[in-house]
């Protein structure tokens, strides 16, 4: 029966390792969940899918107004929008600036990195800025479960990230999405800025 124990073995580890990725899907969730606001100098927002009509979908207009507030509180000086162009053909930095401004945020306090096509160059982008506005702190503005990994990439990039807010917008695809948030940042502990 030397079959049914390496079944049984099998069944444990995948048990266990079915426990790890939900315990690392936990953690993930509560800091995320869990707002740190802090007066910084710069808000950091990266980007996520612009509709084909051209405007912030619910998702990425949760994380804006979630800056919009900051910035209206004086929680921050300025704002960096960061995002590629996105399949809808839409650049998700120039739509992002746009609404920020069309709802109070004056266009200079905006800073627009239409390079940031995922959290990793997001960061690199920030970085630059950082060292040459001379900003001393951020802010980081993103969906719960994305601010974990998000916090990751600053820290190898050497930005200063004293606190984070969520976007206030939830919808059934979360649990897929901090599913796979679990081994984005495992691959991120793993990567290393060039």
């Amino acid at each position: 029966m030397p079959d049914d124990t390496l079944k049984k073995k099998l069944t444990r580890l995948s048990l266990g390792l079915l426990l790890c990725l939900l315990f690392i899907a936990a953690a993930i969730s509560v800091l995320g969940l869990r707002d740190q606001v802090v007066v910084a100098d710069l808000a950091v927002v990266p980007g996520n899918t612009v509709e084909a009509n051209g405007k912030p979908s619910p998702r990425l207009r949760g994380r804006l107004d979630a800056a919009l507030q900051l910035y209206v509180a004086q929680k921050c000086k300025a704002i960096l929008v960061s995002g590629g162009m996105g399949e809808e053909g839409h650049d998700e930095a120039a739509v992002m600036k746009d609404y920020l401004v069309s709802h109070g945020v004056p266009a200079a306090a905006v800073y627009t990195d239409s390079q940031g096509v995922n959290t990793f160059e997001t960061a690199r982008a920030t970085a630059r800025l950082v060292q040459e506005k001379g900003f001393k702190s951020t802010i980081l503005v993103s969906q719960f479960f994305h601010i974990a990994r998000l916090q990751l990439a600053m820290k190898k990039f050497g930005v200063p990230a004293a606190g984070h807010v969520h976007a206030n917008y939830f919808e059934a695809r979360d649990a897929y999405s901090l599913l796979r948030e679990v081994f984005a940042y495992f691959e991120y502990t793993f990567r290393n800025p060039q």
